[in-house]
């Protein structure tokens, strides 16, 4: 599936969020989906935990 396909349900999703729940569903989904986001980069290896705790001056790459 293209990256465009997955970005226009993402939207849709947010989209009837917004329009049937209001403002704090649609706050609801975008975080979840910001979680499985990066929970998914996690699962294919794109991301490791240090990834988001080492320092702005560590430089090991």
């Amino acid at each position: 599936m293209s990256y465009a396909v997955i970005g226009m349900i993402a939207g849709m999703a947010l989209g009837f969020a917004g329009y049937f729940g209001g403002f704090g569903a649609f706050l609801l989904v975008a975080a979840l989906g910001a979680i499985g986001f990066v929970a998914g980069r996690f699962l294919e290896g794109d991301l490791e935990p240090g990834d988001f705790f080492r320092t702005r001056g560590d430089r090991r790459r």
